[in-house]
């Protein structure tokens, strides 16, 4: 075995079992309400290949079919139930890691769909997590995942593309490892910031072929991995340009540790982003409970923010203001202004927003100019005695970032368990006078609200009528 010096693969298998890499892989699967389509490979051979599947609780023996192309579709299946399936090369006995779906009616358009009894990829998690969504000079669609689970490795991303503008998606490449990934382009190269793992060292790859092949990550601060020590919480939050300087959000901190810090990271738009003395962050503010207007008891603070110019030409960051056990328990969000002028002086606290999806669950945040408007996408609360639902997922506005309204619900499952059904930490982009966005979707037995099953992508047609 030779030493590895790369970041991208096709597909990630740990050292101890390389030999994973020379066998059939499932590398998408998208189930429907009575089928189910998938993307495999293999680098191991060539030949016929063939899918095997039967109900998880069926004492039959497999259903069976040749193979044609790396796509399939397995029709006829029986809705909401269990299956399980395989792929083996002929007159060989290689096979696919055995793969758990469970169909069911779709919502949106599935990216990628991991059952939460599915081990395949237990290196990592047993949930998906992190979307984050781009758009390609090309017209090219990419779409990124992490897998996740509570106290688990954490450190592996799937990376999709459209062609057609979201009605297909195919697999593009691992990524290993990555953690709370952000994909953006920026001066004719694809970008994505992630951390190793959750708390884990934040850094950033370039890619000049929209995805297939990335550059060895660069280190801009380092973290120690453990949520007992703390370190740089990135979420796929907007990276955003302003008066020729890029900005994102960034935390430090951890829930064990008390808290987050929250601060702005920054670069000049003309830098290489790949040399880290070239970025700069902000000291890390801590939350202050005394500030005019926190609710009153106990709170987590500030989190998963989003960079953001403000109506009077400076630079903000609107967080989620975690409110669960308060009072009251939720409709507003954390602003906190940095210093255009100065890129490592410390965030001030600006004002608590009026916003009913600001609390308890993060959402993305983005200017338009054509509307002069500022748009979210987020959880919102529509019933007080659950303000940590999420399964109620709405399209807000403001002009100045200081009263957000709602002004369309798009998916709306209020009466579903808000234990079980989520729909949460949208990454949307605008597109002419379409919203794009991903949605870490949990339903269809989901493991639970948090632990998500699906990544789906959606558009909002004509987003600016609902300004009115």
């Amino acid at each position: 075995m030779k030493g590895q010096n790369k970041w991208g693969y096709q597909p990630y298998t740990p050292v101890n079992v390389a030999y994973k890499r020379m066998l059939p892989h499932i590398c998408r699967l998208a189930p429907g309400e009575d089928y189910a389509e998938f993307e495999w490979l293999d680098k191991g051979g060539e030949g016929k290949h063939f899918v095997f599947w039967k109900p998880v609780t069926s004492t039959e023996n497999y259903s069976c079919r040749e193979l044609e192309g790396q796509k399939a579709k397995l029709t006829g299946l029986t809705a909401e139930c269990n299956y399980e399936f395989f792929i083996t090369r002929e007159k060989q006995e290689k096979k696919s890691d055995t793969r758990i779906f469970r169909t069911g009616r779709a919502i949106g358009m599935v990216v990628n769909y991991l059952h939460p009894e599915d081990t395949a990829f237990a290196c990592s998690g047993r949930y998906l997590c992190s979307p984050s969504l781009v758009k390609l000079p090309s017209g090219v669609l990419l779409a990124s995942m992490d897998v996740f689970v509570s106290h688990g490795p954490q450190n592996l991303t799937f990376l999709f593309r459209s062609e057609d503008d979201g009605v297909t998606w195919e697999y593009v490449t691992d990524l290993f490892p990555c953690f709370w990934g952000k994909l953006f382009y920026h001066k004719d190269a694809l970008y994505m910031l992630a951390t190793s793992t959750e708390y884990g060292s934040l850094f950033i790859g370039k890619s000049l072929d929209e995805g297939y092949t990335w550059s060895e990550p660069v280190t801009i601060l380092p973290g120690a991995g453990l949520g007992t020590e703390g370190g740089p919480h990135k979420g796929p939050m907007p990276v955003v340009c302003h008066e020729g300087r890029l900005y994102t959000a960034v935390d430090y901190g951890s829930w064990e540790t008390g808290g987050h810090g929250n601060g702005l990271l920054s670069i000049d738009e003309e830098a290489d982003l790949l040399v880290p003395e070239n970025w700069s962050c902000t000291d890390f503010l801590t939350f202050d409970s005394t500030w005019e207007g926190a609710a009153k008891g106990r709170s987590g603070g500030g989190l998963e923010g989003n960079a953001v110019a403000g109506p009077d030409g400076e630079i903000y960051n609107v967080l989620r203001y975690q409110m669960a056990g308060c009072e009251p328990a939720y409709g507003k969000a954390l602003v906190l202004k940095g210093n255009k002028r100065n890129a490592e002086e410390p965030l001030t606290f600006a004002w608590f927003a009026d916003f009913n999806g600001g609390s308890n669950s993060k959402f993305d945040l983005l200017y338009d100019e054509k509307s002069s408007a500022y748009w979210a996408i987020v959880s919102e609360v529509v019933e007080e005695q659950k303000p940590t639902q999420r399964n109620v997922l709405s399209l807000a506005v403001s002009k100045d970032l200081r009263k957000f309204r709602i002004v369309n619900r798009m998916l709306d499952y209020r009466l579903e368990d808000p234990a079980m059904v989520g729909f949460q930490y949208v990454s949307f982009l605008i597109d002419g006078d379409d919203i794009l966005f991903l949605c870490r979707s949990a339903f269809n037995n989901a493991h639970n609200m948090h632990d998500s099953n699906y990544i789906t992508f959606h558009r909002i047609e004509g987003f600016r009528k609902y300004l009115l």
